[in-house]
């Protein structure tokens, strides 16, 4: 039988800042324009993806308990 992990109601809605939001942005941009990123500014692009992944995952699942 799955565990189950209780996730308070407040982390639901938890968002990357905006400031935040804007690197991870200006990162990307950079990347896509041809832009070679440092070693440091790619490890910071990434962690930041796998950050906003999770608070997806965390907000739909949390979506889909509700119903």
């Amino acid at each position: 039988m799955p565990e189950v992990i209780e996730i308070p109601l407040e982390l639901t809605h938890f968002q990357l800042p905006k400031a935040v939001h804007a690197r991870l942005q200006m990162l990307l941009d950079r990347q896509d324009a041809g832009e070679t990123l440092t070693l440091l500014e790619w490890q910071e692009a990434e962690s930041l993806v796998e950050l906003a992944e999770f608070l997806s995952l965390l907000h739909l699942r949390s979506q889909r308990v509700a119903k």
